[in-house]
């Protein structure tokens, strides 16, 4: 079903786990934000910021929590549920389902020998499938991705445009790659040569021999790359969220269900544990271990391993009360500074003057 087919409120509730209060029976044609929501539309509240949108709201219903239904107006209906969020996401996904190519590969498609498609899959316009490669049941290859030699992808995958799994790499089943995303880039590894090959000394290639694998139910975001292993495997853990712009290294290990936030970089051979969150612009060095459940707060740099569900923030990252008292301290370094001066100078003095007694 899709935006401009009509249901009704009951039938809504029952599909996103919700109960209405108010008029069951009245119909709907789809969601929209609060400020922008008409009388067929279904609209989601959970953040205070929005209170003055939602009590001027045209919205049929809105979807809130136990605590927010009183803060409905009155002429909308309540889809009352116990994960607002996660039951506008199945409405909103119920109404705006992803549209899906017909199976089979297009004309202009090149497959290599032995390269295994399933019936059920679709491979689009100017794709690649290399040799001995294998995409899985009601996989999806949009126009210009490209699955290399060797690879192997699972089950009701989407590759968006540009995105490209190289060669003998592994997808696991629902992985989508936005557009752009790279998976078994090399790793960036040089040695650096003294001895030079006959004009002066390099930076000598290490071979990326290992593969990179993407485990069940991943999305990685649009221009994010996961570069292949040196030797072994860089792996990314079960129902792991990544955004956009993301550089996670050679041999990096994350583990199931982390979120992992726009830019952030992760070095080589660092290990993430499970349920972890990077928020934007997190740097991490390599050979690093960030316990499960920790949370990394934004543009913070991490030179050293992180506890398990510890809270770090700041550059260099420390516990996060830590680094809130080192930065309301901050202001006052110059006073310090002056202070320390003039202490320094008159211990000086009555050290000059205990001398001359």
């Amino acid at each position: 079903m899709g935006a401009g087919a009509l249901l009704s409120l009951e039938e809504l509730a029952r599909r996103i786990g919700a109960v209405v209060r108010g008029d069951g029976s009245r119909r709907v044609r789809g969601v929209a934000a609060l400020d922008a929501a008409g009388p067929e539309e279904v609209a989601f509240f959970a953040n205070a910021r929005y209170r003055a949108e939602l009590s001027r709201t045209r919205a049929a219903a809105v979807i809130v929590g136990e605590a927010e239904a009183k803060l409905v107006p009155q002429g909308a209906a309540r889809l009352v549920a116990p994960q607002p969020y996660v039951a506008f996401a199945k409405a909103s996904a119920f109404f705006h389902p992803e549209e899906r190519p017909p199976a089979g590969a297009h004309a202009s498609a090149y497959l290599g020998a032995g390269a295994e498609v399933d019936p059920t899959a679709s491979v689009g316009a100017a794709c690649v499938v290399g040799r001995g490669a294998r995409i899985g049941p009601r996989s999806v290859l949009h126009p210009g991705s490209a699955v290399l030699d060797e690879a192997r992808i699972g089950a009701d995958c989407v590759l968006w445009t540009g995105a490209v799994v190289r060669e003998r790499c592994v997808l696991g089943d629902r992985v989508v790659l936005q557009p752009n995303a790279v998976v078994g880039s090399d790793g960036f590894g040089f040695a650096f040569d003294l001895e030079g090959n006959g004009e002066g000394p390099f930076h000598r290639k290490v071979p990326q021999a290992g593969i990179a694998r993407i485990e069940d139910d991943v999305e990685l975001g649009a221009c994010t790359c996961v570069d292949r292993a040196t030797l072994g495997e860089t792996v990314v853990g079960r129902g792991t969220k990544v955004d956009n712009l993301v550089q996670i290294g050679h041999n990096v290990r994350i583990g199931p269900l982390s979120l992992i936030v726009a830019q952030v970089g992760i070095s080589g051979s660092t290990e993430i544990g499970a349920g972890v969150v990077l928020a934007g612009q997190v740097g991490i060095v390599g050979h690093v271990k960030i316990g499960d459940g920790a949370r990394i707060g934004a543009q913070a740099g991490v030179p050293n391993d992180v506890p398990e569900g510890a809270t770090y923030t700041g550059y260099p990252a420390m516990p996060h009360r830590e680094w809130l008292r080192t930065m309301a301290a901050l202001p006052r370094v110059p006073d310090l500074v002056k202070q320390v001066r003039k202490l320094e100078a008159r211990i000086a003095e009555l050290e000059r003057s205990a001398r001359a007694k």
